[in-house]
């Protein structure tokens, strides 16, 4: 019997090692789960270039946005754990645990962390013609006008969202949260003065920045960042309000750890030590290429950290 169940358990196994031997067979998708144009779109096509390079078979993007990442990674999570489907995730992977009851999925059972692409820094930003033009400013106008100023962002439970609810609770502001799917439908609209003050990512509205058709009121780092101190940070006015955004990889927990390891292995060489590196520093990404074991032991950090912001400031999914 018990030699029966070692010569099951060997059969079940040999196909898991062939797959992760001849990977990938087929097409490879990476779900993005923000519509064309924003920045986990970017980085999402940056990567998918060059891994199409590396493994010699096609690596299609496919966007699937909606509920605040959620719509994508639930497909992710549910997909054949083959490696051929995997999932790009922000901040809003880690937040979204405490902030939603209702997750189709169980973040730390269900997916499983392949890489940490890379941190990159938000900006709070403001139609030109918004009447302030720093934080200081920003504070004493809402406490002017409490409840009629709105901020855009890419989607509710992001990073963008929960910074701002931070420095709401922080400094004592109301300010009137306008979710979008996605960063570049926000960034249209506050461009168009529908909005006045948008909430993004950095490099995805650094055009927009240096033609003049939003201007900074500051970054959310902890410091100044190298690559732009002319930008104050938040902190220099509220302290103690600071965020960085994540982005990485995930796939389905069912996928053998043997090839997890080698997606992983993969993608962080190329982000490390490529063409992809440079071209993701040129967009103010700061690469990062971690191991599947690190970026698991991120994530539950992240969610930790972000359940104790979601406590404190008593945001709602919109």
């Amino acid at each position: 019997m018990h030699r029966l169940i070692r010569t099951l358990a060997f059969a079940t196994l040999l196909p898991l090692a062939a797959a992760a031997q001849q990977y990938p067979n087929k097409v490879v998708r990476l779900m993005v789960p923000f519509p064309p144009g924003g920045a986990t779109d970017i980085i999402g096509r940056l990567v998918s270039a060059k891994m199409q390079d590396v493994w010699g078979q096609p690596v299609v993007v496919e966007n699937k946005p909606g509920a605040g990442t959620v719509v994508g990674t639930d497909y992710v999570a549910k997909s054949a754990p083959d490696g051929h489907t995997l999932g790009m995730v922000v901040t809003a992977y880690v937040i979204n645990p405490s902030l939603r009851s209702d997750l189709p999925y169980d973040t730390l059972k269900d997916l499983a962390g392949v890489t940490q692409v890379s941190v990159q820094h938000l900006v709070m930003a403001a139609n030109p013609a918004f009447p302030a033009n720093s934080i200081p400013e920003l504070i004493a106008l809402a406490k002017k006008e409490p409840g009629k100023l709105a901020y855009a962002t890419p989607g509710s439970g992001t990073a963008m969202h929960l910074s701002v609810e931070l420095l709401k609770t922080s400094s004592g502001i109301d300010l009137v949260h306008v979710p979008y799917k996605g960063g570049a439908p926000a960034q249209q609209d506050v461009m168009a003065g529908r909005v006045p003050i948008l909430m993004d990512v950095l490099y995805a509205v650094q055009p927009l920045i240096k033609s003049g058709r939003i201007k900074v009121l500051a970054l959310l780092s902890p410091s100044r960042a190298p690559e732009s101190p002319e930008y104050p940070v938040v902190s220099e006015s509220v302290p103690g309000v600071s965020a960085l955004s994540l982005v990485g990889i995930v796939a389905p927990a069912a996928t053998p750890r043997e090839l997890v390891n080698r997606i992983g292995a993969d993608i962080a060489r190329a982000v490390k030590s490529s063409d992809l590196t440079e071209r993701m520093k040129q967009q103010g990404m700061e690469p990062i290429g971690s191991t599947p074991d690190q970026f698991d032991a991120l994530i539950r950090a992240e969610i930790e950290k972000w359940a104790k912001v979601v406590k404190l400031s008593g945001a709602k999914v919109d």
